[in-house]
């Protein structure tokens, strides 16, 4: 009686509880990992891209068994396969150890792993097999099929799928998409029943990024400054290519850029973008703010005449040229040209302390570059208030605040675009899964000086290169407006034990197209013959000619130096 009461309750009553509390121990979950976004050039290329990947895995509670049933497609009949001969037949098809494998398929943990990453052709190879427990979760590999081209921008994700530095882990949010799920029925060996309970939650895959970078042009830059820097025994240099109308950065070469695909073979110190994470006096370089102001100002023109000795005082502070001369009679033109401090002390001191702080804030010295990297560095311009008797006029060319490589091409390229400063862009956009995009907006240009003192400026860089200093990044068949910078080096242990060189140049000045700035650390030997421009003709070269810029039909325009 008791036993008939008991099995009407379970048949008759109870029927769904005991079918679901049957299901529920039969039911495994287990996750779907999102495939990574890839990031891409310009023109789509792969600088980093996830492949299909499987961890094969355990549960060896399952696998504790003597023999399980497989069924053979050739004899249409379920054999018995004792529990060695699937463990044998398992490690060839995953080339493991025999002892390895049975250590891993063998024991009482519900789950572990037995062979990572392994290819969806191996995967199923596996599970043919038929050893019970036994299943593959699936995953992904990243790879980086550009190698070390842009692998400071880039960075990487670590083997236990971190991302790490760059904008692999700025942009992580972006790139790596939602998690689903997938469930099922497995039976008691551990094998999963067909045409049972499943219900999949299909993973959101993460967007692509699209940078502005020209995957080409990177490589080629990456090549010529390694090459300068090897050359000369620079501590590090950097290249950085900026598209005038657009702010788009074309290349942000490093001289010594990491391999995502084994990031460990570089130090930690040298896997960074310099471009925007070493900041440094720009020293001459930044004398284009000091006359753009003053002619935005009117307190100069080109032609304003200055009569220079070699040394110049005011106050208590004497401020002297790189080389030695006598009395020269210079145009403001000319003091450009020959980058003499002597000059801009004395065109500097027409403005005041706060404007000369405005106008270097005005040109991006001390803001937030806004390129997406972590690793930025925004500089150091100090405020008026804190400056010394000598600080007040050494910002006046490049000394006593610090900038990036990228800080001094945008300051170029908003010469060069009519006195409209524009934000860097590296991020072009962001792509859906299925291809719909959303293209980063170019903020709203900043203007911050005339498009007539910028056109000046632009004849007064032309005259550096015909007449002075920037001689040597003179092209054939354009015509080049340029700045060279030279600044000492701050050691560790305070004082100087070197020098940072600088080439800025726009090209073709007469219709600006591109910025680049050739930056070089500690060079060894003698200043006069470590010509950083030299690498400067090589890109721009590269860079007008891959996208045919048409060559400069007119003669160059230029102002007086002397009177």
């Amino acid at each position: 009686m008791v036993l008939g009461v008991r099995l009407f309750q379970v048949q008759a009553l109870d029927l769904d509880g005991m079918a679901q509390a049957g299901l529920s121990k039969r039911l495994t979950t287990t996750a779907v990992p999102p495939v990574r976004g890839s990031i891409v050039d310009m023109n789509g290329k792969d600088f980093a891209r996830s492949v299909e990947r499987f961890d094969i895995v355990v549960d060896q509670q399952l696998s504790a068994v003597d023999e399980f049933r497989r069924w053979n497609e050739a004899t249409e009949e379920w054999e018995v396969i004792p529990m060695k001969q699937g463990l044998a037949e398992l490690a060839e098809v995953l080339d493991m150890e025999q002892d390895t494998l049975r250590a891993a398929v063998l024991g009482d943990k519900t789950f572990n792993f037995v062979l990572r990453s392994v290819t969806p052709d191996m995967k199923n190879r596996a599970l043919d097999v038929r050893v019970p427990g036994v299943y593959a979760d699936p995953t992904s590999l990243r790879t980086y099929p550009a190698g070390p081209v842009g692998g400071s921008i880039i960075g990487y994700v670590s083997a236990d799928g971190k991302p790490r530095e760059g904008l692999e882990y700025a942009l992580n949010d972006a790139l790596t998409g939602t998690a689903g799920s997938r469930t099922f029925e497995i039976g008691g060996d551990g094998i999963r029943i067909p045409y049972a309970t499943n219900e999949d939650i299909p993973a959101e895959n993460g967007q692509d990024v699209r940078l502005t970078i020209d995957q080409d042009l990177q490589w080629f830059a990456q090549q010529t400054i390694a090459s300068q820097v090897e050359e000369y025994d620079a501590e590090w240099g950097n290249i950085v290519v900026v598209e005038v109308d657009t702010g788009n950065i074309r290349a942000m070469a490093e001289s010594t850029t990491p391999d995502p695909n084994d990031p460990g073979a570089t130090p930690p110190e040298q896997r960074r973008p310099n471009s925007v994470s070493a900041s440094f006096e720009p020293g001459s370089t930044t004398k284009v703010i000091t006359l753009a102001a003053a002619l935005e100002e009117g307190l100069i023109t080109p032609a304003s005449e200055f009569e220079l000795d070699n040394r110049y005082t005011v106050g208590d502070q004497t401020f002297k040229d790189s080389t030695d001369h006598g009395k020269e009679k210079r145009t403001a033109a000319g003091v450009l040209a020959k980058s003499m401090n002597t000059g801009t002390v004395q065109i500097g001191e027409k403005l005041t302390k706060q404007e000369r702080y405005e106008w270097l804030k005005k040109f991006g010295i001390g803001e937030p570059l806004g390129t997406g990297l972590t690793e930025e560095n925004q500089g150091l311009l100090p405020t008026p208030d804190t400056w010394d008797d000598r600080q007040q006029y050494t910002v006046l060319f490049g000394q006593g605040l610090t900038q990036t490589a990228l800080h001094t091409a945008m300051v170029y390229q908003t010469i060069a675009n009519d006195g409209v400063r524009l934000a860097p862009r590296l991020i072009d956009a962001y792509v859906d899964p299925d291809g719909t995009e959303h293209v980063v907006p170019q903020a709203e240009g900043t203007p911050v000086v005339s498009a007539e003192t910028a056109a000046q400026m632009r004849t007064m860089l032309e005259t550096v290169t015909e007449e002075g200093s920037g001689k040597s990044g003179e092209l054939e068949q354009y015509r080049v407006g340029s700045k060279t910078g030279t600044a000492e080096a701050p050691s560790e242990s305070g004082g100087y034990d070197g020098y940072t060189l600088s080439y800025v140049g726009i090209a073709p000045i007469e219709e600006p197209e591109y910025v680049v700035v050739v930056t070089l650390q500690r060079p060894q030997g003698d200043l006069y013959y470590l010509i950083p421009g030299l690498s400067f003709q090589k890109v721009m070269q590269q860079v007008l000619t891959a996208n045919n810029v048409p060559a400069s039909t007119t003669r160059p325009d230029i102002y007086p130096v002397d009177y």
